[in-house]
């Protein structure tokens, strides 16, 4: 029998399917120890609350079967399924008031925790990390993200159900492209990670995926040779064409761009109608290509987690739990080849913060990654020129740029 303890546990950063999956793990595994764990709501805000006396601790305490659910249904384990967070999430920066830290800071002492596990994505786990060294907690940092972007791991909470979000959602797009015979455009998230663009765009046939690491600018080479593609694609009967876009991807001058589907989709219909003036039989039924634009947005943070990212979250969880009842703290838990393990917090965040200072994603898609290899082994277009064997005859030099 291990010593009882008492574990916090929150959510920070933006929201993901599995969070509530990750928690239910913690508790089951903790109640099995005779551990209390006390949920802290709304992440630092949620601490500040406390400080302030503003919620009754002991019904801050989770149980073992998650809340509870009046009428026949009491008793009921729904947590796996549910996406979201129960304890709400916090999506803020660094607190950079000395009052507001030391309001945080106390807190996190009234809830007389052993340790604390955060589950966040790279940005507020460095907050958590930043408050723990201040503060002297045990911190256990579990990684969730629809982006994948968190150092050391290979996956993340969240990222599994996004990309089956964006499978469905290529796939409901390919009848309707199909039916007008449109080029729809998909814009997706995954702030500077091509991730998401690059397994959902594989898994729901897409014809074209763009992401920061390969694509970093849409510039006219690439706007030209995604038409290239498109044409390929009408001269083998095929009439419509699904284009993924990651919004990590900017703009020609090197600027985000608030709406960069959009601004992909007027672009590829503009340099269509140019080519097809230009009188080149390859290219000859071009004006007749019709574009669409949609963001997914935020429906990529909401479902019912995926069977692979419940499982997850139980593995998570488990490793969680393990890594305080053996006293190792200041641990980030990863998934690493084929293995739930755990990384030094501090060596995890020190890449991170080297990273935004440099402004560049701290967990990118690799160029030479397998599934970069599976997507132009498809004959996807991610980047580079269209073998000449598959491609129609060279492109005419127009007279004015798009982009």
């Amino acid at each position: 029998m291990t010593t009882p303890k008492r574990i916090g546990i929150l959510t920070s950063g933006g929201d993901c399917p599995g969070l509530n999956a990750v928690i239910r793990a913690v508790v089951k595994c903790a109640s099995r120890r005779n551990w209390q764990v006390i949920g802290i709501p709304y992440g630092t805000d949620g601490l500040m609350k406390v400080a302030d006396g503003e919620y009754d601790i002991d019904k801050l305490v989770i149980p073992e079967h998650g809340y509870d659910i009046p009428g026949i249904l009491q008793g009921i384990d729904v947590l796996q399924f549910l996406s979201g967070s129960i304890l709400g999430s916090l999506n803020k920066g660094h607190p950079d008031e000395t009052e507001t830290v030391a309001k945080i800071l106390a807190g996190y002492n009234r809830l007389n925790l052993d340790a604390l596990i955060a589950i966040g994505g790279d940005g507020s786990l460095d907050i958590i990390y930043e408050l723990a060294r201040k503060g002297g907690w045990n911190l256990i940092g579990i990684p969730k993200t629809i982006d994948n972007d968190v150092p050391f791991t290979e996956k993340s909470i969240g990222f599994n159900t996004a990309v089956q979000t964006v499978n469905s959602a290529l796939y409901d797009l390919t009848f309707t492209a199909a039916s007008h015979d449109r080029v729809m455009v998909v814009e997706v998230m995954g702030r500077d990670a091509g991730h998401l663009a690059l397994h959902g765009g594989i898994a729901g046939g897409a014809d074209v995926i763009l992401i920061p690491e390969l694509i970093p600018v849409l510039n006219e080479t690439v706007i030209v040779q995604v038409c290239q593609k498109i044409a390929e694609l009408r001269q083998r009967g095929r009439k419509f064409a699904l284009v993924v876009v990651a919004e990590g991807v900017r703009g020609e001058d090197g600027q985000r761009m608030r709406a960069i589907g959009e601004f992909l989709a007027q672009a590829i219909a503009d340099r269509s109608h140019i080519l097809c003036e230009s009188g080149a039989a390859d290219y000859c039924d071009m004006d007749q290509v019709e574009t669409r634009a949609m963001v997914l947005g935020h429906i990529q943070r909401s479902g019912i987690p995926t069977a692979s990212d419940r499982l997850l979250a139980a593995a998570f969880g488990r490793k969680a739990t393990d890594l305080i009842e053996d006293g190792r703290f200041n641990r980030l838990v990863v998934w690493e080849a084929g293995r739930v393990r755990s990384k030094d917090l501090g060596d995890a965040i020190a890449i991170v913060r080297a990273c935004h200072d440099k402004g560049i994603c701290p967990g990118p898609v690799e160029i030479d990654s397998t599934m970069v290899k599976v997507a132009r082994s498809l004959g996807i277009y991610v980047g580079d020129p269209i073998p000449t064997s598959q491609a129609a005859s060279p492109m005419p030099q127009a007279e004015a740029s798009v982009v």
